[in-house]
């Protein structure tokens, strides 16, 4: 039987609770994985590897957080994302809100799109492939 998006929320939110040692109310999806919940890169592989064990998913590097983009000058100029970037970027991550970094593509608030729902959204897309 096919996870509800609530059931998916409240695995992700023990699966954050664990890794990042944060209260359950801390993650709501709206909170950010390093500016609300303190992760910092080292998490990010727990993270993933906690994912992919909670709901038996394999995924892939640079899926979930892409760490490809930001070395390409075609993609990034003078510390923001050009169109290309930004174009590239929201193919990648297709499963993050960009209303507003799309406003400042700044590199810096990249973390920004790292979100408990864009969790939830890419595995929710995820399990529905």
């Amino acid at each position: 039987m096919a996870m509800s998006r609530e059931e998916i929320f409240s695995s992700v939110q023990e699966t954050l609770v664990d890794a990042l040692a944060v209260e359950p109310e801390e993650v709501t999806e709206d909170a950010t994985l390093t500016g609300d919940l303190g992760a910092e890169s080292i998490d990010f592989l727990d993270i993933v590897f906690r994912l992919e064990k909670c709901f038996n998913i394999k995924i892939p590097r640079g899926e979930l957080f892409p760490d490809d983009l930001l070395n390409n000058p075609d993609y990034v100029s003078n510390g923001k994302f050009t169109p290309a970037g930004l174009m590239q970027i929201k193919k990648a991550m297709p499963h993050a809100d960009f209303t507003n970094f799309e406003n400042d593509p700044d590199v810096n608030r990249m973390s920004d799109l790292f979100t408990v729902k864009t969790l939830v959204n890419y595995i929710e897309a995820k399990l529905a492939a």
